[in-house]
């Protein structure tokens, strides 16, 4: 399958047009839309995004990330291949946490560009598309790839987790960028001028009740039974979170 990963949002033509050159260069693959709502502008709240929702997909799958701020630079095209799942996309930071957290990793450049022109604007529908759909379709030769050494790759200096809001959902629950192994279950989290506690799920307190708890995809949470945390707390995306003993 190939799985769509952009801060493009659900409407607008984008999406759609993807969808065509995927559909023309891998007929029958199945395309799933990951998340179409990525942070905007935003490689880096994205990239912890992007790592810990990937594990839920299965080895073999590639997927399509678009969150590119720098399209039309000198940013280089990539595919990283980790632990048996492909990522077609900048090579600004949004692949960094998925290749960090992989067992094994490999970084290429894309040297393939169409013969009609590349936009200056969309490389996600003129080079990243067509590339992850051949790698999709067994067809990895036409994308002209590099081998890249781990030393040339761009490797921010972003934390192993992230203390802040990635990212608000349809519910106003608030996902941040901290992975739930890494805070223990009796920690207090402190957003703003309010210290949370942990709940295992959202029956556990009642109506109203603002807590934090290990989302499905293992990152922390932030949640108002039955109510919105990004307008009860004032949350959104960069604001930021700490965890306390």
């Amino acid at each position: 399958m190939i799985l769509l990963f952009t801060d493009f949002g659900p409407a607008g033509p984008y999406l759609g047009q993807m969808r065509a050159v995927l559909a023309q260069h891998a007929p029958g693959v199945p395309v799933i839309d990951m998340l179409c709502d990525a942070p905007s502008f935003d490689p880096r709240a994205s990239a912890y995004l992007l790592a810990a929702y990937a594990k839920s997909y299965p080895p073999d799958s590639t997927f399509l990330c678009v969150v590119d701020p720098g399209v039309g630079g000198a940013r280089p095209a990539a595919v990283l291949t980790a632990d048996g799942r492909r990522f077609v996309g900048p090579e600004n930071g949004l692949l960094s946490q998925v290749s960090s957290q992989a067992r094994q990793a490999e970084w290429s450049e894309i040297g393939w560009r169409p013969a009609n022109g590349l936009s200056a604007t969309f490389h996600g529908r003129d080079l990243f598309a067509p590339v992850a759909a051949w790698l999709a379709a067994g067809h990895p030769g036409r994308a002209e790839l590099r081998s890249r050494p781990l030393a040339n790759i761009l490797r921010p200096a972003w934390p192993a987790d992230l203390p802040q809001v990635c990212y608000v959902d349809h519910y106003g629950n608030a996902v941040t960028g901290l992975r739930a192994k890494t805070v223990p279950e009796r920690s207090k989290l402190v957003v703003g001028d309010r210290i949370l506690s942990r709940a295992n799920t959202f029956s556990d307190r009642p109506p109203g009740d603002a807590f934090w708890y290990e989302n499905a995809n293992g990152l922390v949470e932030i949640a108002v039974t039955q109510g919105r945390a990004d307008t009860s707390l004032g949350l959104t995306v960069g604001c930021g979170v700490e965890s306390r003993p």
